[in-house]
């Protein structure tokens, strides 16, 4: 994969002098490396050529790695501490990802005060990123304003026959009920997404007089202040992922739009008292080569798209995840593109994309997400032999690089506190883990070159993880993927963010809040 510059300068180690040959020698093939890339030829059509790229210095690779790199410790009523990091790294540029989190304390007049919510978002985006970034702002405060919903309760009934009854039925709070949470997160996600698709048709309803209605001439509102700033998040796209955890009543859900994953590692003791990580995986991937998104597509339209609807493994052979915010190309009708286009795009010279050639009977992809609930446990619970110790929401470019049961182990061992290099093989055998839950893997597995080694280097577990997805220990193909530039990155990594939770028994600690390295990531 990694060609050195050689061709181009084999004449000047054959007939140069010696110090042309060391300058060749120790600068060109230590900082220089080729690679193909596609680019637009003269005609217009893609054709590969040769790119020479510069072998970036490894400090340079390492401070970009830990340049958005956040952490947070919360110390919370009943001594828990809750800490948390977030990383990413680009390979779009601008990064489409994008994250969010927020912690909401229960009011006290909250019948199941005390305790707080902890939302912990990423967004992967594709096609641009002003959905990403729109989620990044909005989706925690969507979920937050449907779960008040089921904790502003109305007040019980007088007494008397139907009070008692409406008493029986009230002894549980609706928050603590598992299945109308999940609803409320699912019932969340769609309406935001409903919004997000609705606001440039608003925009354009406001805009049209009557004579224009009657004459059904479409207005140029190209220059409108809003044209850009609504239909780009309704026609780039976004997956979805959230962790919220519920302290009150110990639960913990994962949303899932789209291919992100969410794995949990819960530590479990082994007879020999050594004790190993249980690799639990929280969600699936949503993409046509997952059997039940195939499945549900299939079921949602007719007949004689079943063969279409999916395409190898992409919904009508172009987009990869099924479920997402925004990608109006595969929800809204032609009509509606073919009108929203010219009046707030072609304008600009901004034209939509057409909708794809198989598009019958849209919507082709939703953002109602899956829901996981698992019931929460703390380090002081006596009561309970395997609490769930962290989490790991990571986008796909992650995923692509590690399998599940790597990502636990190198968590695990960064809590630990090992520091170090250690052979590939190797990472098994000091931090074992075992298969709970292993969800569905919805994408082709990405060829990955044999690492050598992992490293344990970084104080932050997400650029941890991140490293070690790049290259970990083996700093010449670290190198070497990290200093290839956009846009010709993405046909080999994809942009990453990584958030991993863990939660302590705190008693050791002083309650306090600390952030470090809080440096806004849009």
């Amino acid at each position: 994969m990694w060609r050195r510059v050689w061709k181009p300068l084999a004449a000047v180690a054959v007939v140069g002098t010696p110090p042309a040959y060391f300058y060749y020698r120790h600068y060109v093939l230590d900082n220089f490396f080729e690679l193909p890339v596609k680019v637009q030829g003269p005609d217009g059509k893609p054709e590969m050529v040769t790119k020479t790229f510069r072998r970036l210095p490894l400090d340079v690779l390492e401070a970009r790695i830990r340049q958005h790199a956040t952490f947070q410790s919360h110390s919370r009523p009943g001594g828990i501490v809750w800490k948390h990091t977030t990383a990413d790294l680009a390979s779009n540029d601008p990064i489409e990802d994008a994250h969010a989190s927020q912690i909401v304390e229960r009011d006290p007049t909250d019948p199941s005060y005390p305790g707080d919510y902890l939302f912990f978002a990423v967004m992967d985006g594709h096609g641009g990123y002003e959905t990403s970034r729109l989620l990044s702002r909005v989706i925690i405060k969507a979920v937050a304003l449907e779960l008040s919903h089921l904790t502003n309760q109305p007040p019980l009934a007088k007494p008397g026959y139907f009070g008692s009854a409406r008493a029986l039925t009230s002894q549980t709070p609706l928050d603590a009920d598992p299945q109308k949470v999940s609803l409320a997160i699912q019932h969340a996600f769609t309406k935001l997404d409903d919004e997000l698709l609705a606001a440039p048709l608003h925009v354009l309803a406001n805009n049209v007089d009557e004579e224009s209605r009657k004459k059904n001439v479409i207005p140029d509102l190209s220059q409108h202040p809003l044209a850009l700033a609504t239909m780009l998040p309704a026609i780039s796209g976004s997956c979805a992922l959230m962790a919220v955890f519920d302290t009150a009543h110990r639960d913990l859900y994962v949303a899932c739009t789209g291919d992100s994953r969410a794995v949990a590692g819960v530590w479990e003791t082994t007879p020999d008292g050594e004790g190993r990580w249980r690799v639990e995986v929280l969600s699936e991937d949503q993409t046509g080569r997952n059997p039940s998104e195939l499945a549900r597509m299939q079921f949602e339209h007719p007949k004689d798209e079943e063969n279409d609807v999916i395409r190898r493994g992409r919904v009508l052979g172009g987009l990869e995840p099924s479920r997402a915010f925004g990608d109006a190309r595969y929800k809204w009708s032609r009509k509606i593109q073919e009108t929203l286009n010219q009046a707030f795009l072609a304008g600009n010279g901004t034209p939509i994309r057409t909708a794809p050639a198989l598009f019958k009977t849209p919507p082709y992809v939703i953002a109602r997400p899956v829901v996981t609930h698992r019931k929460l446990s703390f380090p002081s619970d006596e009561s309970t032999a395997n609490p769930i110790r962290f989490l790991v929401l990571a986008t796909d470019g992650l995923w692509d690089r590690l399998s599940n049961d790597e990502v636990v182990s190198l968590v695990g061992g960064h809590l630990a506190g090992y520091k170090g290099k250690i052979s590939e093989p190797d990472l098994q055998t000091l931090f074992p883990t075992s298969s709970g839950s292993m969800g569905v893997q919805g994408k082709d597995k990405t060829d990955k070159q044999q690492q050598g080694s992992w490293a344990f280097l970084d104080e932050n577990v997400s650029a941890h993880l991140i490293r070690n997805a790049f290259g970990g220990g083996n700093e010449n193909y670290l190198r070497n993927l990290l200093s290839i530039t956009a846009p010709y990155a993405r046909r080999h990594r994809d942009d990453v963010t990584v958030t991993v939770v863990w939660w302590e028994d705190g008693k050791e600690e002083a309650a306090r809040v600390v952030t470090e390295k809080v440096k806004s990531k849009l």
